[in-house]
């Protein structure tokens, strides 16, 4: 991976932290909760400390949304993780996968009521 890139995911966390709402980019990782483990590796190479780029994860995203390339080639959604912060580091926790909710519907519902979406039942 170039430097270029590695800063790259460095700028998206500072351009998230800005104090506005929404916002998208794409990591590289293998499941919603391998985020942090990849983002640790390319802050490191960033010079970004682990508990900086903890905190400034936990300061910007709120889900993440994993896809996968479908049989027909199509990307899908296979995952919705929401981030969550256990002391000085942050965990991506499953929310959705397609068999369904996990126990975490309500941090997933809460949010988007926080963003005046209208949650159905």
């Amino acid at each position: 991976m170039s430097i270029g890139a590695i800063e790259c995911y460095c700028e998206l966390l500072t351009a998230l932290n800005t104090g506005h709402d929404g916002g998208a980019g794409t990591l590289h990782a293998n499941s919603p909760s391998e985020v942090p483990a990849r983002l640790e590796a390319l802050a490191a190479l960033g010079g970004l400390s682990r508990s900086a780029l903890h905190s400034q994860l936990a300061a910007a995203v709120q889900v993440v949304l994993h896809m996968r390339r479908g049989p027909d080639g199509r990307r899908v959604l296979a995952e919705i993780g929401v981030v969550h912060r256990e002391g000085d580091t942050v965990r991506v926790l499953p929310a959705w996968r397609p068999s369904g909710w996990t126990g975490r519907r309500a941090l997933v519902s809460e949010l988007l009521a926080s963003k005046g979406v209208e949650v159905p039942c």
